[in-house]
Parts: structure tokens; sequence; C-alpha cells
């Protein structure tokens, strides 16, 4: 585990639909990406980590504050926001070696760094069995197919929410894959991956502006603030 060089991937595009420059909106006093690119650094599993990025301003920003960090610049042909990731990643894996990739964003602000490192060990320690995880929220409420059909409860047996089984929901924090996965696959999500579980809190995700409101709101709870 010690031998493995492990390099974690921080894709950042300059424009955001949703929420306007969030990438670089300030957090706590500073830019959000640095919340989970310190979290990353302070994790004692990962080797490197690498921001790509097509932002000047981010680039700029990241050398700065965090010189220790790689950052790559983003190929023209991978600017729009309807790249898929995976295309994004198998362009990042070809520039950096390593054992193993771990991959997040800049919108994933509370995950911490033991959360980081506990995943990661979980993963190690069962090579045999996974070949890659990906973070997961569970979900115990009564889901629905749009015709009508339930997903996870019979609706003529109204058990309580805490009685239903779980459904898990990918949170898109944290995800580790080989290049070989990646490549094999397309995908960052192998053929047996490891579903690691987060508390809902530190999962949130920001991608509409309620949750940035949100975010804000469990940072300072949370002490951060």
């Amino acid at each position: 585990m010690a031998d493995e060089r492990i390099v974690a991937f921080v894709p950042m595009r300059h424009s955001s639909e949703r929420v306007k420059g969030k990438n670089y909106r300030p957090l706590g006093g500073r830019p959000l990406f640095h919340h989970i690119v310190q979290s990353l650094l302070d994790c004692p599993r990962i080797s490197e980590v690498v921001i790509d990025t097509d932002s000047d301003l981010i680039t700029e920003d990241a050398k700065r504050a965090f010189p220790e960090i790689r950052v790559i610049p983003r190929p023209e042909r991978l600017y729009g926001g309807d790249v898929p990731m995976n295309e994004v990643l198998l362009y990042d894996v070809s520039q950096v070696a390593a054992d193993l990739y771990v991959q997040t964003h800049s919108t994933n602000p509370l995950l911490r760094t033991e959360t980081i490192t506990e995943a990661l060990d979980a993963f190690l320690s069962n090579r045999d069995t996974y070949d890659s995880l990906f973070t997961v929220t569970p979900l115990q409420t009564r889901l629905w197919w749009p015709d009508g059909r339930a997903v996870n409860h019979n609706p003529e047996v109204l058990l309580r929410t805490q009685d239903l089984p779980p459904v898990y929901e990918e949170n898109s924090c944290l995800y580790a894959f080989t290049r070989e996965t990646l490549e094999k696959r397309g995908n960052r999500i192998g053929a047996t991956p490891l579903m690691y579980e987060l508390d809902p809190a530190e999962a949130w995700d920001i991608d509409e502006e309620v949750d940035w409101t949100v975010v804000e709101a469990l940072y300072a709870m949370q002490g951060r603030a």
C-alpha cells in the first residue's frame, strides 16, 4: 500500500451554467476549489494532486496558493460542458503516470481528508475483490418510476421509510480507478466497484444555487467558517 503512487485529479472548467463561477467563488473566505485541494493534499495516501482546467484564473490562483500541485491545461477539444468526464480523464491519465487515480470535484468542499483516507484504505485492502471505487449516499425513501411503478417498496405494505432497503445514489464525491480500467471500459467505474457510503452532510454537491446555500450553512455549523 505504501509503495502505490496515487494521483488525485480535480477537473475544473472556467465557466459553469447553473452556478456562475462556482469553482472559484469564495466559500469561507477562500475560492471554492481550495477546500477540496487542501483535503487531498493532506491525505497521506495521495502522492500528487493535479488540476485539469481551461481557466487562466484557476491556473494562476492554484499555482500561487498551492505551488506543490501540477496544473494540466485542458485541450480545446475537451472544453465543452457536454464533454463526458470519462473523456477528460482519459486525457489526464495519458499525461500523468500512477498506479491508481483518484478523482473528485471542487463542488464537494465538505469532503474531509479523513474520509478520503478511509475510503482509499478500504479499497486498497480489497484490491483482489474490487477494480474501482465510487462514493454513494444511501437513500431510504419511497421511490417511483415515471409510469407509477414502485422502485424500492411494495405500495400495499406501508413500511416505515427507515425500514426500507436502501437505494444508493452516486454522489460524485470520490472515484478511484486504474488507467487499465478506465481505458478498457471507457469509464472510471469498473466491472466490480466498491460502493463506499458517505455521510449525506459530507457528500453535498454544489449543482444549483440552493446547494450553495446549504453548503454554506453546513460549513458554518461544522465550525469551518
